[in-house]
């Protein structure tokens, strides 16, 4: 059993849930006074205010673990994001430096999407139809084992920066790409680099079947059918409103929303380039935002000279990045300073060996 199936079920105390903000402040703040630079403390772009506070860095996942792996002060890594974001930084740093994630039902249901299992069986049987064809790419919102599994076959991570330019090293390895798990994210990159929509099939990973309509031979990429709960939810519909009520407002998305809300867009690109686009803008324009209902709270109360609008006005927060909360910060904080962590995450050996490779094939280029 490893550590994880080991923790899985540890619930937070009652005492967390009844504590008032202002003292559970206090205490991270005292804890984090306390460990000094043994405590590092990354919190991805989509969480909580009342987490962000505490942020000794912010970012995107793979920004995040990358700067935890150069900070050999830190003896532990508490990382304010989802599981797949915790396990790439247990990978990427030193076995001297310990990774917490202070609520293990914090997890990413597109990285849920595309598990090693399925993935196993469908490389088997796309193997049986196309041959020794294809470089499996993933997008870094995956798990460990569908890294590993990645690096294993030949291939890399990407991250929505840089899906453009690792889409065409993919190519450049073999003839066809096999994209997870995120199809919106495949599509409209491929799309983008001059692949027309005829010649992508989707891997449906329930029904263990390619869906396309042609002569197969004629696919050069197959998108593994996952998506993203948060961004699958701007529509075609928000779009128009936004058109109609606001004529003049800029339309910004990420390229994990729908291959038609990206293109009915002015503009798409990752976090990053959302933050930076907002950020740079002139003052007294208008922006509708297609991401994360938290981050676009952030943007409207950092940028008041603009105005600035959710595409979705009915979204909610990412709900699995929002388990992660004050009382659960605390929470996993005092476990480190009592000698008895908890909620730590370890990826085994042989996975993150694998896991690296996928990730180095990307970081090298």
């Amino acid at each position: 059993m490893n550590f994880l199936e080991q923790n899985k079920n540890i619930m937070i105390s009652e005492q967390y849930l009844k504590m008032d903000q202002q003292e559970m402040e206090t205490r991270v703040w005292e804890i984090k006074q306390q460990l000094g630079k043994e405590l590092f403390l990354p919190v991805h772009h989509y969480q909580k205010d009342e987490v962000v506070q505490f942020a000794d860095i912010m970012g995107d996942s793979l920004q995040l673990a990358q700067v935890s792996a150069k900070n050999k002060d830190a003896k532990y890594i508490v990382f304010c994001g989802v599981h797949f974001m915790a396990e790439t930084a247990d990978i990427l740093t030193d076995d001297n430096q310990k990774v917490f994630l202070p609520d293990m039902r914090a997890g990413c249901s597109m990285a849920d999407m595309a598990d090693i299992f399925q993935t196993e069986r469908a490389w088997k049987k796309l193997q049986s139809l196309f041959g020794d064809t294809i470089v499996p790419l993933t997008y870094v919102n995956s798990t460990a084992a569908i890294k590993a599994f990645v690096g294993k076959n030949g291939g890399a991570t990407v991250t929505s920066s840089n899906a453009h330019s690792m889409i065409k090293w993919a190519f450049e390895q073999k003839e066809r790409i096999l994209f997870l798990p995120d199809q919106h994210l495949g599509r409209n990159t491929a799309y983008d680099i001059g692949i027309p929509l005829q010649h992508m099939g989707v891997w449906d990973p329930q029904k263990d079947e390619l869906v396309f309509k042609g002569n197969i031979d004629d696919i050069k990429v197959i998108l593994w059918k996952g998506h993203c709960s948060v961004h699958e939810k701007f529509t075609v519909q928000n779009i128009q409103y936004v058109r109609e009520h606001y004529p003049n407002m800029n339309i910004i998305v990420h390229p994990e929303c729908s291959r038609e809300v990206v293109q009915l867009s002015d503009y798409n690109g990752s976090t990053k380039y959302i933050i930076d686009m907002i950020s740079q803008a002139d003052s007294k324009s208008e922006w509708a935002i297609g991401t994360e209902m938290n981050l676009v709270n952030r943007l409207i109360n950092t940028n008041k000279d603009k105005h600035i609008i959710s595409l979705n006005p009915n979204m909610c927060p990412c709900l699995t990045m929002n388990r992660i909360d004050l009382p659960h910060l605390l929470w996993n904080l005092e476990s480190i300073v009592s000698g008895k962590p908890i909620n730590q995450i370890v990826v085994d050996e042989e996975t993150s060996s694998l896991a690296n490779l996928a990730l180095n094939r990307m970081l090298n280029r």
